[in-house]
This record gives C-alpha cells, sequence and structure tokens, in this order.
C-alpha cells in the first residue's frame, strides 16, 4: 500500500490507541518504517506486520475498556463527594496528592474512581500496600464492590501467590513486588495507573519508588501516579512532585473522643490495658476493641492478663503478622460478644478490623533501626509519632461514634515527632545501591529521593557490598556484584548462593536460603508452646539452626510427594508447622533454583558436607560472627555457674547472646556465625551455627587486617619468621601465625638472621666456620665466667660486624647463606674466609689467670668431679657447678665442695669472716691476713671448711668459734657448689646447692640405680651360713667409665639374711650387724630353742599388766641381744669366715649366761611399773603435765625394741629410774611450781635428741654410742631434778648435758 504523510500521522495517532506496555514497540517499529520510507526500502510486508501488531493491541485495549464493570459508590464514604474534584485533577496533572483522612474510604474508591475515568484499560492499574495482609484483603473487598470475583477484574500479587491474569484492571500488589519489576519493566509500561497507598509509612521500598518514578514520569507522559495517606507530609510530597496538587478528604463523619490516661507508676502494660478494658465494658454503648501492642510477647502477656481477669462475654483475638491465614482470617469473621482484637501496628494501617468502636492505644511500638557505627538492626521499643498515633484512632468511628483511649498523656502527645523517621534513614541500603548499579540510574547520593539517606548509611551500604566482594574500591560492580543483582534476595543471602557452588551446596544453601527468606514455617501457639516444642526436636540439629532448616525441608519434602494436599495439610497442623508457608517456601526455592540457573550456577548431586555448607553460608556472614568468651565465675553459686550467660565477643567489638529458640543456646561454640543480629532487651545473634575459625582467613581474605609482632630466627626452620596477627573488623581470628618476615622486611631479616643465626648461635648449617668461631667464643667466656667479671670477649657488634661486611645483602635465611658460603668456599677454595681471628674477639688480657685455680675437674678418692663455670648474676646456676652421674650420688663426699675451687677459695673464707657477728669479727682484722695464714696450710678435705677454719683461727688467736655461729652466716649464692644431677643419658634430674638434700630426695633412685649396676655383682639372698666369700667394706664397680662405690651389707628382710650392696657405708654397717647377729642365731640354733622355751617362763600377765610388749616379743629382743653382747658388741665386724667362725667359738659360751642376766631384770621392772601406774592415775586430774612427763620418760625407756636397742649399760640402771619416779610421786604435792620448770627444761632437751635418734641408721658407731650416753645422762638428770636421794651414777649437771651435745653435733 502506499504511504502518505497523512496516513503515517493516523497511524501514529493510532498507536496512541494502544496498550501501554506495547506503545514503545510500536512507536520503535514506525520509526524504522519511517525511515524505510525515506529510503525508498518499505516492504508491503514489514507494513503489513506492524499494521497487524497495532490492531491487535488496540484491539486489546478496546477489550479492557469494555471489560470495566459498572462502578458504584458508597455514597456514605467522604471521599465519594470529592470524586469529581479527583476525577479532574487527574485528568488534568499526571501526579496527584490524596491526603485522606483515617475512614475517608481512599484505598477502596480511588481505584474504582480511575476506573470510571477508563484508567486500567491501557494498563493496568497498579495499588500498592505495605503489607500482604493489606494487599489480599483490599482486593477482596474492591472486588466484592464491583461484584467481580477475586482474581480477574481485580487481582493480587504478593509474594508466592498471584491472582491475576493478563485481563485484570486492577491490581493490588506490595510495594515489594511493584518494585522487583523494575527489573524487567524499567518504565513499568504495563500500567497506566499507579497508586502508591500509606505512602506515610516510608517504608524503604516506597522511597526508593518514589524517586524511581519521579525519574521516569517525564518518559512516560501516559502515566498517572496517584500518592495517598491518612497522614502524609503534604508540602513534601507536593514538592518532590513539582508542586503536585494535593486534595484533602475528610473522614468519616463519626467523631471519634480522645481520652488520656495517665499511667500508674507500678503498673504495667498489660495491667492497664484491663484497667482500660474494664472501664470499656462498663459503658453503655457497646463494641469491639481494638488493642495496639509492640510485639507478640506483649500480646501474649495482655492475653494471658486478661483470661485470667474472667471478664464476660470477651472473645480474645491475637493479630501480627507471623500468625498463619487461617488465625489472621479470624479477626473477620463472625462472633458473639465483646471481640477484643490484640495487634501489633499490622492493623495501624491498610488492614481495617471491622466493627471496632474503642482504641485502646498504649503510645508505643517496636520500629527497626539500623545503626552504621555497630551494624547491628536494633528494634527498640519507642514512642510513636503523633501521625502513627493519629492512623491508630482512625481505626474506630468508622461505623459510629468512637473512643481512643491512649495510655499516656496529652503533653506526652503534643511532644512527639509530628512524622515516623522513614525507613530510608534507619535501614542498610546495600540491597538499594546494589539495585541502582545493575539498573545504572547514578549515583545514590544524587539520587532524588524524597528525604535523602544519611551519607553515613550510603558508605555503610557500599562497605557491606564490599564485605560481599560485589563492588570495587572504586565503586563499580564486580562480577559477583552482577550476579548478586540478578537473585531476587538480600545480597548476603546472594551471596552464600554464589559461594555455594564451588563448595558442593548449592541445593542445601538454596534450601536455607529461601527458609531465611520467609517467615518462620515452625508455629508455636501461646497455650502449645511445650507440644509445638516436643514436635519440632525431631528436627533439631545441636551445633547449627541452618543444618535444622534443612532437616525440616527434607522431612516435608518427603511427605509432600507421598501425601495429599489436605493429608499434607493435616500432617504440618499436627506438627506446628504452616502449610502456607511451607507452600512459600517451596515456591520460593524453586524461583531461586531458576534464578541461580539463570546465572549459570549448577546444583550438586551428592549431599553436601558440614563444613562445605557452612563455609558456603559463612561468605554472606563474615561481619556476623563472634567467639565465646569466659565470664567470671564472680557472683555464681558452684551449683549456678554452668548456668551464667553465655556471651559471646563479635565484630565491632559488640557482646551478644544467643537467642533462646537457637539450639545452640544450651551448648554454645566456641565459635558461631548468626544469619541476623536484632537488638531488644539485650542483642542477640539469630539463626546461628557452629564454624571453625580456620575458615575466616581464607573466606574473609579481603576484610582482614594484618599486624606483625616478634620478629625472630626460627632455628627450626632456618629462616627469620614473624607472628602475624589477622583481625576481622577488630575481631581476632589468627592470633599468632608464623610466616617469614623477608617477604615484609628483607633488611631487617637479613640483621636478625645475622644476629640470632651467626652471632647468638642459631646456625644449624654444615659449615666448619661456626664451630671453629664458637670455640674461640667459648673459650673468652669461660675465662670471664671463672674470673667473674666481663670484659675478655669482645662484645656482639664486633661479631654483627665482621659477619655484616662479608654477607651479600639479598642473605635472609639458612638455605640462602648456605648456598652462598658453599660457592664462596669453591670459589676461593677454602672455608676460612668466615673464620673470626681471636684477635679481633680478645678486648682484654688474660695472662695473670692461674688454669689450676679453675679447675676443670676436682678429683677425690679415685673419682673425677665435671665442674663448669658460669657468670650470670642473679640466674641459678650462677657460679662453679660439679656435674654428678646418679649412679655416683651416694659416695658424693658431703664436705669436699664447701671448699669450692682454689681460685675462689680465698674470697669465701673472707666472707665467712665478715659474716660472724661484730663481737667476734673484731677479733680477726684484717680478715685477709688470718685467712692467708689458713690457706698456707690448709688443703681441701671432706670436712666442713667452716671446722677447719675455726681450728686456724683458734690456734691463731686461742678464740672459739662455736657451730652456731658459723651457721647463721649467710653466704652470696656464687660461694655455694651448684650440684647438677644427671642420669645415664646426661638427662638433667635437679640441679641443688644442697648435696645431702640431694642424696635424701634421689634415695630410692640411688637404690634403684645400684640395683641395675649390681646385677653381676657378688649379692646373694637366703643365706644359711658364711658361704659367700669375704664381706669387704667397698666393693667398687666400674660401669660407662664410672668407679661406683658401693658397700656390701648382711641384711634381714622377711626372715632370711640376704648380702646386699648399700650406697652408705654407715648404714652398711648398722644393717650388718643385725644380719651378723641373725646368722649367728641360725647357726646355733638349738640355744635359740632353749631359750625360747625358758625365757620369761610365767611371766604372761606381769607383762600384760605393766603395758609392756607380748612375752613372744620381749623374748625375741632378750635373745637378739644376748648373742649381739656375745659375739658383736664393741668388737670388729668379722669380714671373713675364719674370723666369724673364731668369734662364734669364742663367744658361744656366754649366750644363755648373758640371757639369763636380762631375764632376771624384767620381772622387778614389772612390779615397780605397776606401782607407778596405781600411784599416777591419783594425779591425772590434779598434776595433769607431770603424769604426762611420766607417760613419756616410760614410753622413752620402755619403746618398742627397747630390751634389744638399748644399750646394757642403760638397762642396768632401770631399776633405778622407775624407783625415781615413785619417790617423785611421793614429793609432788609438796614441788607443784618447781615441777613446772623442770618438766619444761627436760622436754626440750629430750626433744632435741629425738630428732637425732630419727637419724641413727645413718650415723657412724662412734656417734650412735654417744647419743645413747646422752640418754644416760638425760635420765641420770631426771634423777638429780627429781629424787636426788638416790644419787647419780655419773656427774651431771646442765652444763655437762650441753657440752656432750656439741661433742654430738661435732660428730654428726
Amino acid at each position: 500500500m502506499s504511504l502518505t504523510q497523512s496516513k503515517l500521522a493516523i497511524i501514529q495517532k493510532k498507536i496512541t490507541g494502544a496498550l501501554s506496555i506495547d506503545r514503545h514497540q510500536l512507536t520503535q517499529e514506525f520509526e524504522n518504517l519511517r525511515s524505510h520510507k525515506k529510503s525508498g526500502q518499505l516492504a508491503d510486508r514489514q507494513l503489513d506486520g506492524f499494521i497487524k501488531r497495532l490492531n491487535r493491541s488496540r484491539q486489546k485495549r478496546d477489550a479492557r475498556l469494555s471489560a470495566i464493570p459498572f462502578v458504584r459508590y458508597q455514597n456514605n464514604l467522604p471521599i465519594a463527594e470529592r470524586r469529581d474534584e479527583i476525577k479532574k485533577a487527574i485528568l488534568d496533572n499526571q501526579v496527584i496528592i490524596i491526603a485522606g483522612e483515617t475512614g475517608s474510604g481512599k484505598t477502596t474508591q480511588l481505584p474504582k474512581i480511575c476506573l470510571e475515568l477508563g484508567r486500567g484499560s491501557n494498563g493496568i492499574i497498579g495499588h500498592t500496600q505495605p503489607r500482604r495482609i493489606a494487599a489480599r484483603a483490599v482486593a477482596v473487598r474492591i472486588a466484592e464492590e464491583l461484584g467481580q470475583p477475586i482474581g480477574q477484574a481485580v487481582g493480587y500479587q504478593v509474594r508466592f501467590r498471584d491472582e491475576s491474569n493478563p485481563n485484570t484492571l486492577i491490581k493490588l500488589m506490595t510495594d515489594g513486588i511493584l518494585l522487583a519489576e523494575v527489573q524487567h519493566d524499567p518504565y513499568f509500561s504495563k500500567y497506566d495507573t499507579i497508586i502508591i497507598d500509606e505512602a506515610h509509612e516510608r517504608s524503604l521500598n516506597i522511597d526508593f519508588l518514589l524517586g524511581y518514578l519521579k525519574t521516569i514520569l517525564p518518559k512516560r507522559p501516559d502515566l498517572k501516579l496517584i500518592i495517598t495517606s491518612a497522614t502524609i507530609d503534604i508540602e513534601k510530597f507536593s514538592k518532590h512532585f513539582n508542586g503536585a496538587p494535593v486534595i484533602k478528604v475528610l473522614g468519616r463523619t463519626y467523631p471519634v473522643e480522645v481520652q488520656y490516661i495517665q499511667p500508674e507508676q507500678d503498673m504495667n502494660l498489660s495491667e492497664l490495658i484491663l484497667e482500660a478494658i474494664k472501664r470499656i465494658t462498663s459503658l453503655p454503648e457497646r463494641g469491639d476493641i481494638l488493642v495496639f501492642h509492640s510485639g507478640e510477647r506483649e500480646i501474649r502477656e495482655t492475653a494471658n492478663k486478661l483470661r485470667n481477669a474472667q471478664l464476660n462475654h470477651l472473645d480474645i483475638v491475637p493479630l501480627y503478622s507471623r500468625l498463619s491465614l487461617s488465625e489472621q482470617s479470624k479477626v473477620f469473621s463472625p462472633h458473639k460478644g465483646i471481640r477484643v482484637v490484640l495487634s501489633t501496628n499490622v492493623a495501624e494501617t491498610s488492614l481495617t478490623v471491622p466493627g471496632i468502636r474503642y482504641v485502646i492505644d498504649p503510645g508505643m511500638a517496636r520500629i527497626s533501626r539500623y545503626s552504621y557505627r555497630t551494624k547491628v538492626q536494633r528494634l527498640p521499643i519507642e514512642p510513636i509519632s503523633q501521625a502513627s498515633a493519629n492512623q491508630r484512632k482512625g481505626r474506630c468511628g468508622r461505623l459510629s461514634n468512637g473512643v481512643c483511649f491512649r495510655l499516656y498523656t496529652e503533653d506526652d502527645f503534643n511532644s512527639r515527632d509530628i512524622y515516623t523517621d522513614p525507613e530510608i534513614v534507619r535501614t542498610n541500603l546495600a540491597s538499594v545501591i546494589l539495585k541502582m548499579l545493575q539498573m545504572k540510574i547514578g549515583d545514590i547520593r544524587k539520587f532524588d529521593f524524597l528525604e535523602a539517606p544519611d551519607s553515613r548509611l550510603i558508605n555503610d551500604g557500599y562497605s557491606l557490598l564490599k564485605e560481599l566482594e560485589a563492588v570495587t574500591n572504586q565503586l563499580q560492580l564486580t562480577d559477583i556484584g552482577k550476579k548478586l543483582s540478578k537473585l531476587p534476595v538480600d545480597p548476603k543471602f546472594g551471596r552464600m548462593l554464589l559461594a555455594s557452588e564451588p563448595e558442593g551446596s548449592v541445593k542445601e544453601v538454596l534450601i536455607i536460603v529461601s527458609a531465611l527468606s520467609i517467615q518462620d514455617p515452625r508455629e508455636r501457639p501461646a497455650d502449645q508452646q511445650a507440644d509445638a516444642d516436643s514436635k519440632h526436636l525431631q528436627w533439631k540439629d545441636q551445633t547449627s539452626d541452618f543444618s535444622t532448616l534443612v532437616n525440616l525441608w527434607r522431612h516435608f519434602e518427603q511427605q509432600h510427594q507421598e501425601l495429599s494436599r489436605s493429608q499434607f495439610d493435616k500432617y504440618c497442623r499436627k506438627n506446628y508447622i504452616s502449610a502456607m508457608r511451607m507452600r512459600e517456601w517451596r515456591e520460593l526455592y524453586h524461583q531461586l533454583h531458576t534464578a541461580c540457573r539463570d546465572i549459570g550456577i549448577k546444583s550438586n548431586k551428592k549431599l553436601a558436607s558440614y563444613e562445605s555448607v557452612h563455609r558456603a553460608l559463612l561468605t554472606g556472614l563474615l561481619g556476623q560472627v563472634g567467639f565465646q568468651r569466659e565470664l567470671s565465675d564472680r557472683g555464681y553459686s558452684k551449683n549456678k555457674q554452668k548456668n551464667k550467660p553465655k556471651e559471646f565477643i563479635g565484630s565491632r567489638n559488640r557482646i551478644f547472646n544467643i537467642f533462646p529458640s537457637s539450639c545452640l543456646s544450651k551448648k554454645p561454640p566456641k565459635w558461631l556465625m548468626a544469619a541476623g543480629m536484632i537488638e531488644t532487651s539485650k542483642l542477640f545473634s539469630h539463626n546461628n551455627a557452629k564454624i571453625d575459625p580456620e575458615w575466616l582467613p581464607a573466606l574473609a581474605s579481603h576484610l582482614t587486617k594484618k599486624s606483625y609482632s616478634e620478629p625472630h630466627y626460627s632455628v627450626r626452620k632456618g629462616q627469620v619468621m614473624v607472628y602475624e596477627k589477622q583481625t576481622l573488623y577488630g575481631l581476632p581470628i589468627i592470633e599468632k601465625k608464623l610466616i617469614p618476615y623477608a617477604t615484609l622486611d628483607q633488611a631487617l631479616s637479613r640483621e636478625i638472621f645475622i644476629q640470632s643465626a651467626l652471632v647468638e648461635g642459631g646456625y644449624r648449617g654444615t659449615g666448619e666456620f661456626f664451630h671453629n668461631n664458637l670455640k674461640a667464643q667459648s673459650s673468652l667466656l669461660d675465662i670471664e665466667s671463672k674470673i667473674r667479671r666481663r670484659g675478655v670477649l669482645a662484645d656482639d657488634s664486633v661479631i654483627f660486624n665482621f659477619y655484616d661486611r662479608l654477607i651479600p645483602k639479598n642473605i635472609t635465611s639458612l638455605n640462602t647463606f648456605e648456598s652462598w658460603r658453599i660457592a664462596k668456599e669453591l670459589e676461593q677454595g677454602s672455608a676460612e674466609f668466615l673464620y673470626i681471628d681471636e684477635s679481633l674477639l680478645l678486648q682484654e688480657n688474660y695472662d695473670h689467670l692461674n688454669p689450676s685455680d679453675f679447675p676443670d675437674n676436682i678429683y677425690w678418692d679415685g673419682t673425677s668431679y665435671a665442674t663448669s663455670y658460669r657468670f650470670d648474676p642473679g640466674q641459678k646456676q650462677d657460679g662453679v657447678t660439679v656435674t654428678i652421674p646418679i649412679s655416683i650420688l651416694h659416695q658424693v663426699p658431703l664436705y669436699l665442695f664447701d671448699w669450692i675451687v682454689p681460685g675462689m677459695l680465698r674470697d669465701k673464707c673472707i666472707a665467712l669472716l665478715k659474716g660472724l657477728p661484730k663481737s667476734i669479727r673484731r677479733n680477726f682484722v684484717p680478715a685477709s691476713s688470718y685467712v692467708d695464714k689458713f690457706l698456707e696450710v690448709a688443703k681441701s678435705s671432706d670436712i666442713k671448711l667452716t671446722k677447719a677454719l675455726g681450728l686456724s683461727l683458734y690456734s691463731q688467736t686461742g678464740i672459739n668459734i662455736s657451730s652456731d655461729d658459723w651457721s647463721k652466716i649467710k653466704l652470696d649464692d656464687i660461694f655455694h657448689i651448684n650440684f647438677e644431677l644427671i642420669d645415664k643419658k646426661s638427662h638433667i634430674l635437679a640441679v641443688s646447692k644442697n648435696i645431702e638434700e640431694l642424696k635424701l630426695r634421689f634415695k630410692i633412685k640411688i637404690s634403684d640405680t645400684l640395683a641395675q649396676v649390681a646385677t653381676h655383682s657378688i649379692e646373694q639372698e637366703d643365706i644359711k651360713d658364711w658361704s659367700f666369700g669375704d664381706l669387704p667394706e667397698i666393693y667398687t664397680i666400674v660401669n660407662e667409665n664410672l668407679t661406683i662405690k658401693t658397700y656390701p651389707a648382711l641384711i634381714v628382710e622377711d626372715r632370711k639374711i640376704n648380702l646386699k650392696l648399700m650406697d652408705n657405708s654407715l648404714v652398711a654397717i648398722n644393717k650388718t650387724l643385725f644380719g651378723l647377729n641373725a646368722l649367728y642365731q641360725l647357726i646355733d640354733s638349738k640355744s635359740v630353742k632353749y631359750l625360747k622355751k625358758n625365757l620369761l617362763s610365767g611371766m604372761d600377765l606381769q607383762l600384760k599388766f605393766a603395758g609392756l610388749e607380748s612375752k613372744e616379743l620381749l623374748t625375741k629382743q632378750i635373745i637378739d641381744k644376748a648373742y649381739f653382747l656375745s659375739f658383736l658388741e664393741n668388737k670388729k665386724i668379722p669380714r671373713n669366715k675364719p674370723d666369724f667362725e673364731f668369734r662364734f667359738i669364742e663367744g658361744k659360751s656366754k649366750v644363755i649366761s648373758t640371757a639369763n642376766e636380762l631375764d632376771d631384770m624384767v620381772a622387778p621392772w614389772t612390779s615397780l611399773i605397776s606401782d607407778i601406774q596405781r600411784e599416777t592415775s591419783k594425779y591425772k586430774q590434779s598434776h595433769a603435765d607431770t603424769i604426762q612427763d611420766i607417760d613419756r620418760q616410760l614410753n622413752t625407756l620402755f619403746c618398742d625394741g627397747f630390751l634389744f636397742q638399748v644399750p646394757i649399760k642403760l638397762l642396768r640402771q632401770y631399776h633405778r629410774y622407775l624407783k625415781s619416779i615413785l619417790i617423785r610421786l611421793e614429793k609432788l604435792r609438796h614441788n607443784v611450781m618447781k615441777e613446772q620448770t623442770q618438766v619444761a627444761e627436760i622436754t626440750n632437751l629430750e626433744a632435741r635428741l629425738k630428732e637425732k635418734n630419727q637419724q641413727i641408721e645413718r650415723l657412724s658407731l662412734v656417734a650412735v654410742s654417744e647419743l645413747w650416753e646422752h640418754s644416760l645422762l638425760l635420765q641420770e638428770y631426771r634423777v638429780s631434778l627429781f629424787s636426788q636421794g638416790l644419787k647419780t651414777v655419773v656427774p651431771v649437771s646442765r652444763k655437762r648435758i650441753d657440752l656432750h651435745w656439741k661433742k654430738i653435733q661435732n660428730l654428726i
């Protein structure tokens, strides 16, 4: 057909009659036709095709126009009166603003006004609501008023549910649904009218829509925008849309009375509400009551309070968004009595609860606020604005007069903000920024928002996108960001999905992300919480709330496949699961699955491991990890310590707790991640899982801050290492990770390597130079240690400079050094270029040093003791150290090392003199002269140095220095040898300055060591006669180049006589005496048998009454004593068989007579002891101290084994000592005061003897003899004190006793 200009104009005009969704495409095609016509390339088929598409679109438009139902208005609504004005405003303007008060009918009537104008024919009338429940309820209401079934002319679309079709004229939806359409329809071409209702809510979606719509309106002149709300900042909205006209519509004519109730200080919210309801029920006008609350917990508390109050005819119904659809629908169902609707602010806008006459407004609400500082979404309970309060008031007065009870004062109301802060100034903007970057609509800072967000919130949004690796540092979208923008979920959840593919956990993460994006399908009805929790327990995972969601999904997916829909719904109800939300979950899962497939994410075929799932989740939650911190036990009893709160430290130094419903709340892990952080009464983490902190460094490498400390040379690794600390938003995730330092600071690494490896001895290479240089340094250090002065060896800087001049700048480790050294040695043919000359190391000459003054070994009695020297004041091993193998510890002389080494002996002796009391040391001035005279003749020996020095001083001056005076001197530690005890592998067992203490501490180990080396020695067991050869005093064993001295002894063990090697000569002698005594009895068994039969005949009762040992024990002691006196008393130990046999022949005839003498002693003792017992019973109460002293004396005289242990000389005096006690008891009444003094004195004297007696086995025979002599003196001293008439067998006094004690001390 020929195409003239006039026909082109007609066609172009017809395009305006096409559907709005087709106009852009038809316009482009028209322009192509026009250009082809000019070039003469227009084909008929092109034109025909275009005309067909144009006519088809116009026909659809006409069909939509004809489908517009007859519009009827509710004339009782205020907006009906203003509809002509509103129609004209819509026709004359692209944007209008309706400020309609609550109850004006704007929500339901505006779409009908648009229909009456023919709107909805070119495209859909889009009508947004802030909530899904409102979108559905308003759609149903409009459909009913138009007489249309829902889903046809009037439909709605909310998440997971689309009740609309291509022929729908009015489409209700949430603002989020409309915003989501921007991705595939950036100009909203399917709509010819958009109504933004409840704009005062100023949600993030609403503010972004308003800004975006302002941007596209010039490009869509056919699009009409209507903004409406009951409480709106008219001037701000009008100004934003370039002076758009404003139409104000009054609310219903029914008045609403406002009553302010002053809250009582001691009443909580539920009590205040109860009082208000009681007031309402007392009024004559009955009607339903709507009570606003901040949250579900407050609703439950009020419901319980009202039920417990048992008010008549109340139907209590909760209303909040987490309720199932069936439970929400209860507010619209018929009822009897008064219905009390307990609601969150879901009933504040859009959703009209029918029949409400009374509103109770506590004036508070939970308002979500995001902190850009802590990165936490807070939900504080805050006072609502005046606009919100008026919205609540407008929920009543719809059908008749209403009353709004405000539980706060009028002054409080007037002081509040007029409008609620828009969400855009109190939320994270990451998703908005991502959407804007993807849509390429410019910088968010320049975007025309109704109210621009704080720049800090914008920066925070970008920070989150950087955390998710969605934007670069230049704020450009990355490949990850581009993919994230195509996923219809929160950016954090989208990041998890992207990370799940390489982890092989796409299916599991899809399940989790889709679950986190909807309301929790698990239900916990207030009256059935325990039952619900028990049902939900079957899916609970102890380490992860996310795994719990996966378990729940898999279980119900199986049920979904096996059950019909009705059976499935019933099964859900039985297990307290919302079937509707399960369907939403499934639908979102499949939506996300499709979205993932579209961007190339492939699902895994195998089940994913815990690690792969949670690593993927962690990529989106890097800012929401934490570790459990230890709380002090203070304030918690032992029973309550296990219940003390478990606090976590999170990123940015946040302190938070696990939300109680989490599976981790009872047994929290050390580290966790959380899907959300919400602050209510505390900061709580929601949806938690245990994590391995080892995952964090790799996943958060782009976020971690690294610091370095303690660079040092590692001998094991052969390089300089440094500790790296990594923090994630201030949270330490790696405290001390060793890494090579050379990559960070090569120059300093080189210095540390030279200093630590070559100067300080950390080198572990194969170079000979090091051992040569170390040997040179060691010899000079040894000299310094001996003379106890620094200055012989040059300081470390000299050695450092030597290496620094030779070693190249790139040498920082053992490997690089060794490679260079080997190459250099090959080049020079020698390794001596690294040898340090001793002249370079020598700082001070030491020719005056005499090597013999500081020997490397001390020799004594055929044994060499290795010595070493250390000059390190204040340290434990400062001074001279003697190394002693444990196998020869027993033979180390006790006093030899008092003499230390010759080079230090003079200083020690002078220090000893200077340590004496001033009254004594003034006799030895100058001290050095007296010491020098001593050293002229003194030689090191195994006697106390103080004793030898004291004898020399006595010979020089005639002044005697007591052992007490010497013992009080405190010498510096360097004058005491350090004894280093080692085992056969040269491992150090102990270090001490007291050789005697070492011997006692390792007594058992010494015996064990001797037992090991004595395996093939002269030891024998169960000896019956002298069949073992000679019995030497010393038996030497050579073991591992050590000459070990041992001391053979005959020992009685378990009634057998054994030949053993002992580590102590005195113990060996004492035990041998007992062993020989037993051996003589063994070979003279007939005499022993005779004595056992005849000794102590008929004495059983006398012994028992006297409290002595049994007849059998005393008989054994008499026999032992008789043989000892006959064969061994005051005689040398026989050490060969002839001597042993000669001694037997010589003493055998004395045994019987000696035993009889001992037997004759016992009978008189028993009689005297009985007398003493009778007398002491008289004085037990009145003279307790004396009686105790007598008991102590008797216990000493008649101790276990006394007949054998006590010398015969002392036993022969027992009769006198017992008589002395009786005499003392006769005089007791007359000597009370004197007795007390004497008892105290004798008690002290006997106490020191008792202490020495405990060491008797390790003392010499001479020392033992003197101890028994001292016992005799003490008993005689008792006689002199308490019964002088008996007289003493030896001269005795306190002075004689003290002198004798000094003699004993010198022996011991």
